[in-house]
């Protein structure tokens, strides 16, 4: 009969009986939530990101920004009444993979769109300290002079269709063929800059409504 007493005493059994506790709680909490719609289906609003969210998207990405900025609003009022409503996951169902993070040495983004002006995003990209003396964000300039086409969206019609079987497999509509043969023309000479604008002015706006963002 295995005891209490062999168990604590034997590193083999504490490992094995830790690692099938830790087995157990995950199924116990992670299971329940792949037959919960509300994790799995979009909320009302909330729609794929367009040719030229996604090339901004992977500009976000290929630049570190999650390395400083999070998405993902905490049901807390500290974090509610500075960034605006609590993040839910079917904000996030296009996503892949998240950008929820949790290293904040600049503000949560997850509500930024509509927050501030595309020219005030340009110029705070460009050079951050022109209006935020104090910040500490790196400035990045040489997107002004890059088209997205040459980059981030060179395979802009492969990336909407990995998406698209990604999101069928679960039963969510996506781009249709006519969104992937247009891609290219809507980004058409628009620089990283652009995209990526227009990403950050999408982003959280569907839950909470323009301007409920980080201050």
């Amino acid at each position: 009969m295995i005891t209490q007493e062999k168990i604590e005493k034997s590193v083999t059994l504490l490992i094995i009986f830790t690692v099938l506790a830790l087995i157990w709680a995950g199924l116990v909490q992670i299971v329940p939530l792949f037959f919960q719609t509300s994790t799995t289906e979009p909320v009302k609003g909330v729609k794929p990101y367009d040719a030229l969210q996604l090339a901004g998207r992977d500009v976000y990405v290929r630049e570190g920004c999650y390395n400083c900025h999070s998405q993902m609003i905490r049901p807390f009022r500290a974090e509610t009444e500075r960034y605006g409503h609590y993040s839910v996951a079917g904000e996030f169902v296009y996503d892949h993979p998240f950008q929820w993070g949790s290293k904040r040495t600049g503000p949560d983004l997850a509500r930024v769109g509509g927050r501030y002006s595309d020219e005030w995003q340009r110029e705070h990209l460009i050079n951050p300290r022109n209006l935020v003396p104090e910040s500490n964000m790196p400035a990045f300039p040489w997107l002004v002079e890059t088209r997205a086409a040459d980059t981030v969206a060179s395979n802009i019609e492969d990336k909407m269709k990995v998406l698209r079987t990604l999101a069928n497999a679960r039963g969510i509509p996506i781009y249709s063929d006519e969104d992937i043969a247009n891609a290219k023309a809507a980004i058409g000479d628009k620089t990283e800059m652009d995209v990526l604008i227009a990403y950050l002015q999408g982003l959280g706006t569907a839950l909470a409504g323009p301007g409920a963002a980080a201050k």
